[in-house]
């Protein structure tokens, strides 16, 4: 077989383009094409986030997620640093603000310690402190938190990476030949061949993985996140938590102050009626009929329906997004919520109901899946892409 290059990368988000990057750092010399169906870079999960550099409080001591936050964090202020990106290392509040909370904050500040990260336990006048708006029974401050543009950094990431990087190249066919190579045809015909493939194709990855053969055993669920901008962005400092339900992947409704000043308050979670679903009028018939011909999907939906039902409430109603937000922000009004775009979580989820909570890397002949990233894939890009690297070289070199 003759090769165009030595690795295809499917997607061209923070994850595909940090990978990209890796391969050059890891094996200079080695040729690397990223294919992306959009037009540019981070159109989807990296360009439509809240900007958050997480520390790695929330996640399990151990986990991939936990070490890759924890590090990616650290490195990606390095990175924005040495590339003259702006960020701020701006900390942020985790707070209570009832007292079944309490036990779920203290559990979170042990987390914290094992995973290496300084945490500081807050009282109520010490929650004024920081937040002079925000109340609360208790809270805890995060010092490593930070801000940053996410699609200025992939943006970065694709200039520096060495790859070529073709946009407007949908992937619709995969033949890969175990001892031999791997075959990709885009939409408009074009074939590349390669020796090994990465499949970073975030909110269509498990699609990629059957279109190369592979059963992923698990299905990308959608969860639009809806976010409202603060009018009186004078009311919040920096970044203000509520504190996480552990059944759920998702951190609640939140305030975070963005690099540009701006204070978004979001996001919900809500099931999206397409993958690239960023507003109730965006339907994919194929798409939804995909999520409830999922057995996984019914299984969630029978046992998480009360707070299923309370997402979508706030969804429809601003007052209710309102009341949730005034919890932890009580001057907050409904006429200071301004709605802003949406993003699309690309959530894995398995057949008996399971919400994936960890970064989901698989590997095939000559192949690497990359099918759970969502957050803090960001913070965490520069040492998911140099893990995707190093199986992937090894896959080359066996």
């Amino acid at each position: 077989m003759r090769f165009d290059c030595e690795v295809l990368v499917v997607g061209g988000g923070i994850v595909g383009l940090s990978t990209a990057h890796a391969l050059a750092q890891s094996a200079p010399g080695t040729r690397v094409t990223v294919l992306e169906k959009e037009a540019g870079p981070a159109r989807h999960q990296t360009g439509r986030n809240s900007g958050v550099i997480h520390s790695g409080v929330y996640y399990r001591p151990g986990s991939l997620k936990a070490r890759f936050a924890v590090s990616g964090a650290a490195e990606m202020v390095k990175f924005c640093a040495e590339h003259g990106i702006p960020h701020e290392v701006c900390g942020k509040l985790i707070v209570a603000t009832g007292r079944d909370e309490l036990p779920r904050l203290h559990a979170l500040v042990q987390r914290g310690r094992e995973n290496g990260i300084p945490v500081r336990e807050l009282g109520p006048a010490q929650i004024m402190e920081y937040e002079p708006e925000v109340r609360g029974l208790a809270a805890i401050h995060v010092s490593t938190t930070g801000i940053v543009d996410y699609g200025t950094v992939a943006a970065k990431l694709a200039e520096i990476s060495g790859a070529e990087i073709r946009y407007g190249a949908e992937v619709v066919q995969i033949s890969r030949r175990d001892a031999v190579g791997v075959a990709v045809r885009t939409a408009d015909g074009t074939v590349l061949r390669a020796k090994a493939l990465v499949n970073c194709a975030g909110l269509h990855c498990d699609r990629v993985a059957r279109l190369a053969g592979d059963d992923p055993r698990m299905r990308i669920v959608p969860f639009r996140g809806e976010y409202y901008e603060l009018a009186r962005p004078e009311l919040v400092r920096g970044l203000v938590y509520p504190v996480p339900d552990p059944a759920f992947p998702f951190l609640g409704v939140h305030l975070t102050r963005g690099i540009d000043g701006s204070v978004h308050v979001g996001p919900n979670a809500v099931p999206a009626l397409a993958r690239e679903g960023y507003g109730w009028g965006d339907v994919s018939p194929g798409d939804l009929g995909g999520t409830l011909s999922w057995p996984g999907s019914w299984r969630i939906a029978r046992r998480h329906w009360r707070y299923g039902a309370g997402e979508l409430h706030r969804s429809l109603s601003r007052h209710a997004f309102t009341e949730a937000v005034g919890r932890l922000l009580p001057a907050v009004e409904t006429s200071d919520l301004r709605r802003v775009p949406a993003g699309v979580r690309a959530q894995a989820v398995l057949r008996d109901g399971t919400l994936v909570d960890d970064f989901l890397l698989r590997e095939a002949p000559r192949t690497v899946h990359v099918l759970n990233a969502p957050s803090p894939a960001a913070t965490a890009s520069l040492p998911i892409g140099r893990e995707v690297a190093r199986r992937v070289l090894a896959a080359l070199a066996g």
